[in-house]
């Protein structure tokens, strides 16, 4: 989604030092052909020795995910000696804010987006990185100069990306597309032939949904920064989002009305074009798997089969494919997405062995193995990913030439989660596109 939903209160877990750690690594090193063993035999021999210290690490993952990272750490500290405490808090953003001021931050934040650690590092609170830690990124992350400028502010990096999301997919039943006799399109041209063709067949190719509560039009927001990276240049993306160019720049108002091609068009959309406004986003891929089906496609992010039917298998009962590009535009394969962000708020040599330790493929792979991780980097072995749906998504993570962080979530709190959102209501009820881009940029000049 838009922003990460945590539930639970603040807690904290302690990894103790390397005899906890020999105890209770997840994967005994050198056993699995899917790690990538020589990666953390190197960093062993080449890591500091740490014993005695303490590692203070704070983020907002609670729940399996703590358990998760939990397990990750533990190798560090067993190549390191290290101690390492992490805490996982439902309210993260303002408390990292809050120990930084009081000066109590931990050694490490893992920020859910760049902004925060970019507001953070402007104001002295996050210590830099290196030149060799960017070059190390833009080398070894798919799309690395990506990677790069994300955590980079005042032109120093400030940030290790560490868990993405990928928003870039389209959802389908394979049995509804073999039935009808469609295949996956590779471009976007023949995603719009394929939806034309739907139509041609009597069916009705899209469920499109942006209900969501008090954050409502916030899936509209995806569509259109999906559609701006598939129109323009990755700069006008950027421009956009630090406002360099206006809501209204005929660019934004001509993503805007891609987005419209298939949200407005009364044949292309279950329930016709007034319902897409009103279709909570939980409840409109439920069409994909009505029989007949409402629908055939639903574009979202991955974490949405956490809202399809109970027992619902990803990969035989659903499946997704790369929301794609135009061939015509030659933009190459641009992924948007979101993740999180190691910083180091209290600078200590630990701090920097766990940002060098974060680098090797096995930091990656002892999570990819258990569920739930995705990432960009280009070392990691594949076949760890725990299956099938989750090793897809990340080759596109690694196939992307460009990456781009959710723009809404970058841009200030009153438009990126408040005019973007409700201008995209406005828009899908059918208010004239470039009236709503101007309507949004007025709203964002105000808050100058």
């Amino acid at each position: 989604m838009k922003r990460n939903l945590l539930v639970g209160v603040a807690a904290a877990a302690l990894i103790a030092g390397p005899a906890f750690a020999q105890d209770n690594l997840m994967f005994t090193p050198g056993e699995g052909d899917q790690f990538t063993w020589s990666s953390y035999e190197e960093y062993v021999a080449n890591a500091p020795d740490l014993s005695g210290e303490t590692v203070t690490v704070a983020g907002p993952w609670l729940g399996p995910d703590k358990d998760l990272i939990e397990s990750v750490l533990a190798y560090f500290t067993e190549a390191t000696g290290a101690t390492v405490e992490y805490a996982g808090s439902d309210s993260f953003e303002q408390q990292i804010r809050i120990d930084a001021q009081a000066g109590s931050a931990p050694n490490v934040a893992v920020f859910p987006q760049p902004g925060l650690l970019g507001d953070m590092a402007r104001e002295g609170l996050v210590a830099p990185l290196t030149e060799e830690d960017a070059a190390w990124v833009a080398e070894n992350y798919a799309a690395g100069q990506s990677w790069v400028d994300l955590a980079t502010f005042d032109g120093e990096l400030y940030g290790f990306f560490y868990k993405a999301d990928v928003k870039s997919l389209v959802w389908f039943v394979p049995e509804n597309f073999g039935d009808a006799g469609y295949e996956v399109p590779s471009t976007m041209e023949g995603l719009k032939e394929l939806t034309d063709q739907i139509v041609a067949d009597g069916g009705t190719p899209w469920c499109i949904g942006l209900g969501s509560g008090g954050a409502t039009g916030w899936p509209a927001t995806d569509w259109v920064e999906d559609m701006l990276l598939r129109t323009a240049e990755p700069a006008v993306y950027d421009q956009w989002v630090a406002n360099e160019i206006p809501f209204d720049d005929p660019r934004i108002v001509a993503a805007i009305e891609e987005f419209g091609y298939f949200a407005r068009n009364d044949d292309y959309v279950a329930g016709g074009a007034a319902a897409v406004a009103t279709t909570d986003f939980r409840d409109s891929p439920k069409g994909l798997f009505s029989f007949p089906p409402e629908c055939y496609m639903h574009r979202q992010a991955s974490f949405i089969p956490a809202f399809f039917p109970e027992g619902t298998e990803v990969g035989l009962d659903v499946d997704f494919f790369y929301f794609p590009s135009y061939e015509s535009k030659d933009l190459g394969t641009p992924v948007l997405g979101a993740g999180t962000v190691f910083g180091i708020t209290e600078d200590s040599p630990g701090a920097r062995a766990l940002i060098d330790f974060l680098k090797t493929p096995i930091a990656h792979e002892v999570w990819m193995a258990q569920g739930g991780l995705l990432t960009a980097h280009s070392g990691v072995n594949t076949d760890a990913y725990v299956n099938d749906a989750t090793r897809s998504q990340g080759q596109i993570l690694l196939d992307a030439t460009t990456f781009r962080f959710d723009a809404s979530d970058l841009m200030p709190g009153g438009i990126g989660a408040g005019a973007f959102w409700t201008g995209m209501i406005d828009y899908a009820g059918g208010a004239d596109a470039e009236e709503v881009a101007g309507s949004i940029q007025e709203t964002w000049d105000a808050l100058k």
